[in-house]
């Protein structure tokens, strides 16, 4: 998994209200809560500039925080829209710990050509992400399927995946790829 770097500065108990968030968005800064560990949740704030390769990518990061110089090693966990606007309004980010497992969506890469698309049949991808749990050490920056053999009108399901260290949290009977017939491959 890639690093990030992140600085931020800690909210003050007074900087916790509604005018006070208000106040923080105004000046181009992102509300934040690192939550986790037998610790209190740290509330700072982030700039708008500093967390867009963050947010705006597929790709997971462990993200390495200095919060007015204490650092902490964290993951993103949760991120909150404006509905209209589409700006980030407040960001959640969960502590990682050496000997604990995170949950995390970590992005599925396709490889190889299908024998269902030689013949003919239109591969679709039907999961982008897949639910893991492990260790944050063992968590890669993508997960592989291979579909050489994934014949026309057939799938691939989450129970039919394995990683090593890993656990996945989706439902055993989803689909992740298959080949759907199309007009040229039902009159070959």
């Amino acid at each position: 998994m890639k690093t990030f770097e992140l600085k931020g500065s800690l909210r003050s108990n007074e900087d916790l209200g509604r005018k006070a968030t208000k106040a923080i968005r105004a000046n181009e800064m992102i509300p934040c809560v690192l939550y986790g560990g037998n610790d209190e949740n740290v509330n700072f704030q982030v700039s708008v500039a500093d967390v867009r390769k963050l947010i705006y990518t597929p790709e997971i990061f462990l993200v390495e925080l200095t919060i007015d110089g204490k650092k902490y090693k964290a993951i993103l966990k949760e991120l909150q829209f404006h509905p209209v606007k589409d700006n980030v309004l407040h960001i959640d980010f969960l502590k990682v710990y050496e000997d604990k497992d995170i949950v995390i969506e970590v992005p599925l890469k396709v490889e190889g050509l299908a024998e269902g698309v030689r013949m003919g049949g239109k591969l679709s991808q039907e999961m982008r992400k897949l639910r893991v749990k492990g260790n944050y050490k063992d968590i890669p920056e993508f997960l592989t399927v291979n579909v050489e053999k994934l014949g026309l009108g057939k799938t691939i399901q989450v129970g039919a995946l394995s990683y090593d260290k890993l656990t996945l949290l989706n439902a055993v009977n989803n689909v992740v790829v298959c080949v759907k017939a199309t007009r040229a491959s039902k009159n070959a």
